[in-house]
This record gives structure tokens, C-alpha cells and sequence, in this order.
């Protein structure tokens, strides 16, 4: 047994029942699942343990989200709740980032770090690893394992835009680590971390331009990224879409220029810090793929099966290295199943169709299942629903109606195939309907469910009341 600091080697020749590579979320799940099953594990972490998730992505950005969205609400309120006198504003950024730097390190700790000793079937050993014949090579020795499990995550990317090395562009991990706000910013990309990112900059203090190439939030309903684009545009932060983007160099009074090309013209967009949010790209390059003979897509990512099986027996891979579902508890979900196919027959499938998306956004977007345009591709007769939450009790109440909900059901079955969210509080609503749709419910049973009064998730309720009946007919609570 050896833990993450000082870790400890055994026999060379020692042959583990499973190999991880990788020291993240992924990592630990198969890890784990192995380990609970009686299996010799040995994980092989690059970097710092942990992976993404908790060092540079979800933890830390949530954090700093959470800390601004008490700013804007209170800024808010007097134009909402007309007895209320209130103002927020950014005090000591430092301090903040400091917080979130103590959040990092302590869950990092007590959820990776402090889990190794708990396991005595678990080693762990630093540094990168490559896939040879009957196992993994690392520090110039080699390790013998049947079954590996790949999950050495992903890295933002940086596009090939002319000049962007020279500028010094920000990354999410680096804008995360910023321990003073610029005066102005320039957010490539308009997918969820540029979304995210954007408006916590914005709400900072920061001014924010926000640019991609099509429209926002393009895997969502159109519906939404258009409603969010007005509440964000609102809200004082400018956002341009449907263009390219040509050259980026130094601006002559200093800070970064970014050219254009929307409509056919050429725009200059000038700003202290330009902060690149238009992708990321796996972490494969050290793994002795091509060599192995692992196949992959056209970029990088490995190429999986249901099973979670690579094209190499005996290799399986999970997570953000595999190029699909990036959200932390989906790549654990894959890993763990790669895991327990991996020592026990490859009998269990990964399902993502009720798989929840959420933007931490404000209003925030929730998502699970088929949009109307992937349920019309199925093969379905799809029938819609769109209820404004100007119709919704809750949002009547907190005097914020800002979004929308969109449900997707099956014209023939009546079965509820997709629902899309956007509302201060939609993340916590979207669970309930990634359970209808497990559970192959439909639109009557949700109209007929029991919702509590004055909540978001009473959405989901008169929603689907909204495919058969005018909800502006009812009382409130009635149906």
C-alpha cells in the first residue's frame, strides 16, 4: 500500500488484477469498484491527484459562481421587490480566490489523498504510464495487468486562431487562478464554460464580450441559448455570434485584439485579457496508443463500445479521455462500469439517455434526453410543450420569471422523451425528470403527479398540464 506523497513500490513482478491509469474522478471510480470487489489494484496518476474536476473544474468554478451570484441578486432586488433597499459588489478578489484555493485542497484531501490508506488492495503510484505488451511501463519499469483501465481525462484546447500563442491567452484553469480582475475580458466560445465563466467575470466587475462561433449553448434547445443570450446581454455583457474568428495579436495600448469576421466584415475587439473557452482535448499523448494499436477518433479521443471497451483486448477506457459526456459523475458512471466489465465478463452496458446536463448559468439550464430536433431524427412523432415561467407560481413569487420549459414527449406513447430547463433554480427540478424518463413514465402521469406548491419542479407539472390544457385556466395548485 502506498499513499499519493510518498508512494511506495512493490515487486516488480508483482501482476495486478487491474491497472488504472489516470488519478481523477474516472480513475478512482474503477479503482474503487475494483477494489470493493477484492481485486490488486494499482493506479498510475500524472499530475496532481484528483484530476480535473476538483483541482481546476467543477469544484473551483462553482465556488467562485456561488460567490457572485450573491451580487447580482441584491443588485436586483430593489428593481424586483420595490421595499427592498440592497447593493453587492466585489470586495477582495484575492480572498476569494484564496477560499476557493482552501475548498480545493481540503476536498481534495479527504476525497482522493485520505481514501488510499482505506484500501489496502489499492497502490498508488505518481508519474505517466504507457501501455506495452501484457501491461504498462512506467519510470522505466514495466508492470503486468490483463485488464487496464484508461482515464487520464482531458485539458482545455486552444484553437488555431493566427497570433493566439502570442498574447498569453487564459485558459479555465489559469481564469480560475486570477488573483486580480482585469478591467475588461474577451470570452471565446460559447459552450458551458464559457457561458459559466463569462457572466461570474461579468458579475465581478469585469467588462465581459463574450464570442463563439454559432449560437449559444448549441447542444441545447434553440430555444434556450436564444433566451439566454437576452437575459446575458441584459445583464451588460456584450455577446456576438454566427462568426469566425481571423487573427488575434497585442493590442498598441496594450491588452489583446481580437479580429473577426461577422456579415462579411472585419471587427477588432480589443480587451486586458482574452480567456479561451472553445474545447478541450484528451490527454492521450503519452499513452503509447498508435503503437498499441488503440484506435481513435480524429481528435485523439478513444474510441469506445458500450462496454467500454477499446479496440485492444484487455483495455478499456472512461471518462473525458474518451471524448463523450464530459460532466465528473458520468465519467465515475463509465469507469466503474469499465471496471466491473473489465473483472467480471463485460456484461453491463453504459446508458446515458437519462443522462442530466446542467449549466451553472443564471438563469441556470438543466437538460436530459432528446431535444425536438434529436426526437424527430429517432423517428418519433414528437409533440412539444413550452411553458414560459411566467406561468409558474414560484417564479410569480420571487418576482424573477427569466426562462422557459420545454418538455419532448412521444406523440403515440405519450412517454416523455426529453425535458430542457431554464430557471434560477432549474438544476435541482432536472432530476426529477431524468427519472420519469427512466422509469418511462408520461406526460398524463407527470400533469397527474403531486408537486409541491411554490417550487421550480411545479413547473415540470403544469407543463405537461400545457400539452392538452390552458394553464392559464387553472387555479393555483388545481389539476
Amino acid at each position: 500500500m502506498s499513499d499519493c506523497c510518498n508512494p511506495i513500490d512493490g515487486p516488480q513482478h508483482k501482476k495486478y488484477d487491474l491497472v488504472v491509469v489516470g488519478g481523477g474522478s474516472a480513475g478512482f471510480s474503477a479503482a474503487i469498484t475494483a477494489a470493493e470487489q477484492g481485486a490488486q489494484v494499482a493506479i498510475f496518476g500524472a499530475g496532481t491527484i484528483g484530476g480535473t474536476c476538483v483541482n481546476v473544474g467543477c469544484v473551483p468554478s462553482k465556488a467562485l459562481i456561488r460567490a457572485v451570484e450573491s451580487i447580482h441578486p441584491a443588485n436586483a432586488a430593489p428593481m424586483r421587490f420595490k421595499g427592498v433597499d440592497a447593493r453587492a459588489r466585489t470586495a477582495d478578489w484575492g480572498q476569494l480566490i484564496a477560499e476557493k484555493d482552501a475548498l480545493v485542497s481540503s476536498l481534495r484531501q479527504a476525497k482522493y489523498a485520505d481514501l488510499l490508506p482505506l484500501y489496502n488492495n489499492i497502490t498508488y503510484r505518481e508519474g505517466t504510464a504507457r501501455l506495452v505488451e501484457n501491461g504498462i511501463e512506467a519510470g522505466g519499469r514495466r508492470f503486468a495487468a490483463d485488464r487496464i483501465v484508461i482515464a487520464t481525462g482531458a485539458r482545455p484546447a486552444m484553437p488555431a486562431i493566427p497570433g493566439l500563442a502570442d498574447v498569453d491567452p487564459l485558459d479555465s484553469t489559469a481564469a480560475l487562478d486570477l488573483t486580480e480582475l482585469p478591467k475588461s475580458m474577451i470570452v471565446l466560445g460559447g459552450g458551458y464554460v464559457g457561458v459559466e465563466l463569462a457572466q461570474m467575470f461579468s458579475r465581478a466587475g469585469v467588462d465581459v464580450t463574450l464570442v463563439f462561433r454559432s449560437r449559444l449553448l448549441p447542444e441545447m434547445e434553440p430555444e434556450i441559448g436564444a433566451a439566454l443570450t437576452n437575459y446575458l446581454s441584459s445583464e451588460g455583457i456584450t455577446v456576438l455570434s454566427n462568426l469566425a474568428y481571423q487573427s488575434v495579436h497585442k493590442a498598441a495600448g496594450g491588452g489583446t485584439a481580437l479580429t473577426i469576421l461577422r456579415d462579411g466584415n472585419a471587427e477588432t475587439l480589443v480587451a486586458e485579457r482574452l480567456l479561451v473557452a472553445t474545447g478541450r482535448t484528451p490527454n492521450v499523448e503519452d499513452l503509447g496508443l498508435i503503437e498499441a494499436g488503440v484506435l481513435q477518433t480524429p481528435g485523439g479521443a478513444i474510441i469506445v463500445d458500450d462496454r467500454m471497451r477499446t479496440s485492444l483486448p484487455g483495455v478499456y477506457a472512461a471518462g473525458d479521455v474518451t471524448g463523450r459526456d464530459q460532466f465528473v459523475y458520468m465519467a465515475a458512471y463509465g469507469a466503474k462500469i469499465a471496471a466491473k466489465n473489465a473483472l467480471n465478463g463485460d456484461s453491463l452496458r453504459y446508458d446515458n439517455s437519462a443522462m442530466p446536463a446542467v449549466v451553472f448559468s443564471d438563469p441556470q439550464v438543466a437538460s436530459v434526453g432528446f431535444t425536438e430536433a434529436q426526437a424527430i431524427a429517432a423517428g418519433y412523432e414528437a409533440r412539444i410543450s413550452t411553458l414560459s415561467l411566467e406561468n409558474v407560481p414560484r417564479a410569480l413569487a420571487a418576482r424573477d420569471t427569466r426562462g422557459l420549459i420545454k418538455l419532448v414527449a412521444d406523440g403515440r406513447t405519450r412517454k416523455l422523451l426529453g425535458t430542457h430547463i431554464l430557471a434560477p433554480e432549474g438544476a435541482d427540478s432536472i432530476q426529477t425528470a431524468a427519472m420519469a424518463i427512466r422509469c418511462g413514465l408520461t406526460i398524463d402521469d407527470l400533469a397527474e403527479m403531486i408537486f409541491p406548491y411554490l417550487t421550480t419542479v411545479e413547473g415540470l407539472k403544469l407543463a405537461a398540464q400545457t400539452f392538452d390544457r390552458d394553464v392559464k385556466m387553472l387555479s393555483c395548485c388545481a389539476g
